[in-house]
């Protein structure tokens, strides 16, 4: 089953699992994979460059260019008309995209979730626009930690690695709302319970 990671899921989790693309896992077969889009949204992103220097390294760019996903033609327009009618969707809503600490998805946003429309495929984000959207059009979405369980219940990770995943995304200011939540229940038996 593919898995598919938003730009931020990618940016939180390459650099700390090595492998982390098209490595399958569990009795689904999951297989994580990342669009082109997200290696543009990097590049047009200044802000994003500074805050990833490592995102250019080799190894890295090797492994997401051997791993992206290829549209035929025919995908790509499905994709694309899809993306369309969600993007319309989401700027008739404003209040709701804008609400609870949510941000409305961008066209990016949007195309990854039509290709979740599209083809079979889950995608991982802590963006909760794009999880309200997902929600609205029924389209498989996992939370970043949701991932990191399914990797750890696999062992395809390992609990000091969650451990340095969640200190690491502390330390950089960067713990979703959703990861601090589930911290002291789902990951209760590393970080047991709350304080």
């Amino acid at each position: 089953m593919l898995v598919l990671l938003d730009t931020n899921a990618y940016l939180r989790l390459a650099k700390r699992i090595r492998p982390l693309l098209g490595v399958e896992f569990g009795h689904n077969q999951y297989s994580l994979n990342v669009l082109k889009q997200v290696e543009d949204e990097v590049f047009k992103s200044p802000r994003l460059q500074f805050l990833y220097p490592w995102f250019t390294d080799t190894e890295l760019k090797a492994e997401r260019m051997g791993k992206l996903v290829r549209l035929s033609k025919e995908e790509r327009t499905k994709i694309e008309a899809a993306s369309s009618v969600l993007h319309a969707y989401v700027l008739s809503d404003p209040l709701g995209y804008t609400s609870h600490g949510r941000s409305p998805p961008s066209p990016t946003d949007c195309f990854i979730l039509a290709f979740g429309q599209v083809r079979p495929a889950i995608v991982v984000t802590d963006d909760l626009g794009m999880h309200k959207l997902a929600n609205d059009f029924d389209i498989d979405i996992w939370h970043g930690h949701d991932l990191l369980k399914k990797m750890l219940t696999a062992k395809v990770i390992t609990n000091d690695q969650v451990r340095e995943i969640f200190t690491a995304l502390e330390n950089n200011d960067d713990l979703p709302r959703t990861w601090q939540e589930v911290k002291h229940t789902s990951f209760k038996k590393l970080f047991g319970p709350k304080p």
